[in-house]
């Protein structure tokens, strides 16, 4: 039986479910820390609020949270030679004065080919890999994010409103701590996080550190490798100041706020070591059942999708059939789903 469970746990379709359409949120609760928590181990849950977590956190512990910010990165244009495209930017680090990029055009994409999103000209230079694409656009590099700031849209995923972001989603999808630029997604267990919680959380004697990993799609792109110990996490960069790796390394008890940052601190559990000051390293952990977890006792997440990486990620805390069973109980008592959802505390049993 044990065998079974195990080949099980690396069995992309055994992190499947159903979810009702109505429970993806397309929209943060009124009050960020409005939404509910599910607060949960390997042996036990409650039902909570979110606005409670300064009472559910041991006091002198310490919550590490990413403070990458999400940069605007969807463009609407079209071809020079007519036709209407999309660019999505992956990344605000440019190489050799060219941009990684998602592009849908019409007809196939060929080396030189001009675009044109609000009057400004990129020029298609390179073929990457995975449907990617390296375009240089006519601006120099300085003034690129001022451009996107202005004419580029927020990249709210696919499954709220089809992606059609708006005005709203520019203050909704972005934590009220992000500091530097760089993610093509949010950190969505940070979006819960109000003034009025860290307050509170301050006067517990709670200790807060930060780091910064600039999100990638990789992140989101589906596991396809039905064995999911074939799949490849994409890289993504991230550092952490000085003072925050002091913080980190006295802590007690540490619990991560996002996939993300638990990513961060596995990673320097592994390697053994933090970045120096201004150090930016490269991760592409990919965790999920069989590893043990050590950097951290808890961890504050949303309900993520199927057979994605970040369901594998939170089965790794819990077990796989633990997860998904508290899955059906969220959706069993209604809890709102995905990016703009409710959130998860999860706490190792020995805690």
């Amino acid at each position: 039986m044990d065998r079974v469970k195990n080949s099980l746990d690396f069995n992309l379709k055994a992190y499947d479910y159903d979810l009702p359409r109505e429970l993806i949120a397309e929209r943060p609760a009124p009050d960020r820390h409005g939404s509910r928590l599910l607060v949960c181990s390997p042996s036990t849950h409650v039902h909570q609020q979110f606005v409670d977590l300064p009472d559910l956190l041991p006091a002198g512990s310490t919550l590490v949270l990413n403070r990458s910010k999400v940069f605007p990165c969807r463009l609407q244009g079209h071809k020079a030679s007519g036709g209407e495209a999309e660019m999505f930017i992956l990344s605000l680090k440019a190489c050799e004065g060219l941009y990684q990029v998602l592009l849908k055009a019409s007809g196939k994409r060929k080396v030189g080919e001009i675009f044109v999103f609000h009057q400004l000209k990129f020029t298609l230079q390179e073929l990457g890999v995975e449907g990617t694409f390296w375009i240089k656009p006519h601006l120099i590099e300085s003034a690129f994010l001022v451009f996107l700031e202005r004419h580029a849209d927020i990249p709210i995923p696919p499954y709220i409103r089809d992606g059609k972001s708006d005005e709203q989603d520019k203050r909704d999808y972005q934590t009220i701590y992000a500091q530097e630029s760089g993610s093509v997604a949010a950190p969505t267990a940070g979006l819960h996080f109000t003034e009025e919680i860290f307050q509170r959380l301050k006067e517990k004697g709670i200790t807060i550190a930060y780091v910064t990993l600039h999100v990638g799609l990789g992140t989101f792109r589906p596991v396809k490798s039905e064995d999911i110990r074939e799949h490849k996490m994409h890289a993504e960069t991230f550092t952490i100041a000085p003072e925050d790796v002091e913080k980190i390394q006295k802590a007690r008890e540490i619990y991560a706020v996002g996939t993300t940052s638990l990513r961060v601190l596995e990673s320097c559990q592994r390697s053994g070591s933090y970045p120096r000051a201004g150090e930016w390293r490269e991760t592409d952990i990919f965790l999920y059942p069989g590893q043990e977890i050590k950097s951290i006792q808890g961890l504050i997440t949303n309900f993520h999708l199927p057979q994605s990486s970040l369901i594998m990620l939170v089965s790794t805390l819990l077990g796989r059939e633990r997860t998904l069973a508290l899955y059906q109980e969220a959706i069993r008592e209604r809890y709102r789903f995905f990016s703009y959802g409710d959130a998860m505390l999860i706490r190792k049993d020995n805690v």
